[in-house]
């Protein structure tokens, strides 16, 4: 099947816990690294061997957001939402983006190689405004400073891992 690997490497996780809920968290994102996403067939195989409702697992997933349940573009770009961002700009840097990439929020380029999305936090409040790409925390953004960024992540043929 499709996430035998992924399952195999779940199994490993789930040996490490006594109780065996407490290893949700750690497959969930080693799901994520893994696949990029977490897919039904992995939520159903967490709920089956944790002994949990599927529903359970699927409102751990649904509730953070660094969890997604579908393939994400190459480049995920998080704008942080939360007030301290807004009332510092975060609604420009969402416009930037959308200019600079030719698509609107929620939406990914026909390459896959960017998607943006906007989420309620990112802990970077005292730093605003702030987005997250893939793993990789910006803050203090300008116009400017993401305007390089992206041309950047254009012009690179892998994952960007360099701090702003």
């Amino acid at each position: 099947m499709k996430f035998k690997k992924c399952r195999e490497e779940l199994r490993k996780i789930l040996k490490n816990y006594t109780h065996k809920r407490q290893a949700l968290m750690s497959c969930l994102h080693l799901t994520e690294e893994k696949c990029g996403y977490i897919p039904e067939e992995i939520i159903s195989f967490l709920a089956k061997e944790l002994d949990l409702p599927r529903v359970e697992v699927y409102s751990i997933v649904t509730f953070y957001s660094m969890f997604t349940l579908e393939k994400e573009a190459k480049y995920m770009i998080r704008v942080c939402a939360s007030l301290p961002c807004y009332l510092k700009g975060s609604d420009k840097i969402l416009k930037v983006l959308e200019q600079e990439l030719g698509i609107k929020e929620n939406q990914a380029t026909p390459d896959g190689k960017f998607g943006i999305e906007t989420v309620s936090c990112l802990g970077c409040c005292d730093k605003a405004p702030a987005v997250m790409i893939n793993n990789e925390t910006y803050e203090k953004l300008t116009a400017q400073k993401l305007k390089k960024i992206i041309q950047g992540l254009k012009n690179s043929g892998k994952r960007h891992k360099g701090k702003n």
